[in-house]
C-alpha cells in the first residue's frame, strides 16, 4: 500500500489531539488538589471556571507559537526575568509558556548558587552566557536579582557588593537593550497568608516536598526582611528601558493568564506566513524487510 492509498484516520488524529490536552489537565491536577484543602472563603481561592481558564490558556499558547515564529524569523533576542518570593508561582507560569514551544528556541535558565570560582568573578559574568542569541527566548527562573533578594537577606553578599549591584544593574540592562535585546522583568506578588498556605501544601504533599529547601523555610521566617529588600530593589532598578511589571499572583490561574497576556501585548510580534505542509511519500524498496526487535530488549507491557 502506498502513502496515497493509506486512509487518513481522522478519529485517531482527534484522539491524539485529546491526549495532548490531557497533558494540560495533568499539569493542572496539582492545583485542583491544592484548592480542595483551602479553608472556605479563603481569599486565594480562584473563582475562575476551568472551562474559561483552559480555553484562554490554549488560545494564548497558540499565540505564543506565533511569537516564537516571529522571534526566529526576525532574529529577535528576548530575555524574560521571573522574580518573586518562594512559592509565588514563577515556575508555574514558566511551565505554561514553554509547554508547547520549541526548547531550542525558548529555554529556561535556572542557575544554582555560584561556586567558589564564580563568586570571584564579575557578578553578572555567570549570567552572560545564558543570555539569548538572535532567534532565542530565555526565561530566567530567578536572575541576577538574587543579589538584591536572597543574597541580601541571607547575608551572602557584603554591603559594598549590595550597593555596587544597584549602581551597576541599570547600566547592565541598558547595555543589553542597546544591543537589541528585549529585557522584560516580572515580579510575582503574593500575600503573607498565601505563602504560608503554599508552604503547608508542600510540606504535606510528597510530590512537592522536593520544592522546599532549608533556604525556603528560612525565607518564610524572614518575610519582613524580604519585603524591605524587594521594595528597594523595585525602586532602584525600575528603569524606562527595562521596567518592572507586577503580577498579582495570589490566584495562580489568573496570574498565569494575566502574565502571558501581558507578555504577548508587550512584544511586537506578528504571524509569520507559512507554506502548507505536505507529507512526502515514503520511498519503498522491494529488498527492504524490517527486522523484528529482540524479545529480551522489549519493555514489558505492564499496562
Amino acid at each position: 500500500m502506498t502513502d496515497d492509498e493509506m486512509p487518513m484516520d481522522l478519529d485517531r488524529i482527534q484522539n491524539e489531539l485529546l491526549d495532548s490536552l490531557d497533558e494540560e489537565f495533568e499539569a493542572e491536577l496539582e492545583d485542583a488538589l491544592e484548592e480542595r484543602h483551602r479553608p472556605d472563603g479563603y481569599d486565594g481561592e480562584s473563582n475562575l471556571s476551568r472551562k474559561v481558564y483552559f480555553s484562554e490558556l490554549l488560545r494564548m499558547q497558540r499565540e505564543l507559537i506565533k511569537l516564537q515564529d516571529w522571534v526566529v524569523a526576525s532574529n529577535a533576542k528576548v530575555a524574560i526575568l521571573f522574580e518573586g518570593r518562594d512559592a509565588a508561582g514563577k515556575g508555574g507560569v514558566i511551565k505554561r509558556i514553554t509547554q508547547r514551544l520549541n526548547p531550542r528556541v525558548c529555554r529556561v535558565v535556572a542557575l544554582p548558587a555560584p561556586n567558589e570560582r564564580e563568586q570571584s568573578q564579575w557578578y553578572f559574568q555567570r549570567f552572560v552566557p545564558h543570555l539569548p542569541a538572535a532567534g532565542e527566548i530565555a526565561l530566567f527562573d530567578r536572575s541576577w536579582y538574587n543579589r538584591a533578594g536572597v543574597e541580601r537577606v541571607m547575608g551572602f553578599c557584603s554591603d559594598q557588593q549590595y550597593e555596587e549591584f544597584f549602581r551597576s544593574v541599570p547600566d547592565f540592562e541598558r547595555m543589553l537593550v542597546r544591543a537589541g535585546m528585549y529585557v522584560i522583568k516580572y515580579w510575582f506578588s503574593i500575600t503573607d497568608e498565601e505563602q504560608q498556605f503554599r508552604f503547608q501544601c508542600r510540606i504535606h504533599d510528597p510530590l512537592k516536598q522536593w520544592k522546599l529547601s532549608p533556604m525556603d523555610l528560612e525565607s518564610r521566617r524572614r518575610w519582613e526582611q524580604y519585603t524591605v529588600a524587594k521594595e528597594r530593589m523595585l525602586e532602584e532598578t525600575n528603569i524606562d528601558e527595562a521596567p518592572w511589571w507586577i503580577v498579582e499572583a495570589v490566584d495562580k490561574k489568573r496570574a498565569r493568564l494575566n502574565c502571558i497576556h501581558h507578555l504577548l501585548e508587550l512584544l511586537p510580534y506578528r504571524e509569520i506566513p507559512k507554506e502548507t505542509v505536505v507529507l512526502p511519500p515514503r520511498e519503498r524498496n522491494e529488498d527492504y524487510a524490517r527486522k523484528p526487535s529482540p524479545p529480551e530488549a522489549v519493555v514489558p507491557n505492564i499496562y
